[in-house]
């Protein structure tokens, strides 16, 4: 029997521990890497090509959303898993658009996610209870195709959705640039058109837009340090 390729992405290294020890004991799923942000995801993703990414949705330098869409246009065959604490109506939406086929809640047993590693490698999406039903409630049909693509809620481009996120983090100009591999110039020609297209006129107010289309968390600035 083939091994599912998975590879696991969350920022707390107990969380990605804990969920590497429950897939163990699953005989036909092998766990062959793990991520600490978004960014590192789709590094990941590209050099290991995993059936399986298992991903949450907050986390630094790219969320999770951003780094699923990220993954799926460069490695296509890739099936994303959305494993968050958050299941409202926006959230799912947004994980539908980016292409998961599968969003489960964090509180869910280890028996059902391996159970939705295996339904979707079979080609089938896979929910938590409360998901499905949000989704019977939204769309009126008990599934959904995982690729179906709504309208952007943020309206930013993938760039600007990567710069938005790291200045509402707290990071500078210079180490922005560096993260992203672009020049400081650069760097400041986004945060200017962010600035322009949103009609938000400091920082402050980049980070509260942030907060309020889900980019980032509001607890994120309190744990950086």
């Amino acid at each position: 029997m083939k091994l599912i390729k998975t590879l696991l992405a969350d920022d707390h290294t107990i969380v990605r521990e804990g969920l590497h020890a429950l897939l163990l004991a699953d005989g036909g799923i092998q766990v062959v890497g793990q991520a600490h942000n978004g960014r590192e995801a789709v590094e990941m993703a590209l050099e290991l090509r995993p059936d399986v990414v298992v991903m949450d949705i907050a986390m630094p330098l790219l969320n999770g959303l951003e780094a699923t869409r990220q993954i799926l246009s460069t490695a296509p065959k890739t099936k994303v898993l959305i494993l968050s604490a958050h299941s409202d109506d926006a959230y799912i939406d947004r994980v539908i658009a980016v292409g998961a086929v599968g969003f489960l809640i964090k509180q869910t047993s280890a028996q059902i996610l391996a159970k939705a590693i295996h339904e979707i490698m079979a080609g089938n999406a896979f929910y938590s209870p409360q998901v499905s039903k949000r989704l019977r409630d939204h769309y009126g049909k008990p599934e959904i195709a995982g690729g179906l693509m709504i309208k952007k809620a943020t309206g930013l481009t993938s760039r600007e959705l990567e710069v938005i996120q790291l200045v509402a983090e707290g990071h500078a100009n210079k180490q922005v640039a560096a993260d992203l591999k672009i020049s400081i110039k650069t760097v400041e020609k986004h945060r200017q058109h962010l600035m322009d297209k949103l009609n938000i006129h400091d920082t402050a107010g980049l980070t509260r837009y942030a907060i309020a289309q889900g980019i980032i968390e509001s607890c994120v600035q309190l744990t950086i340090i």
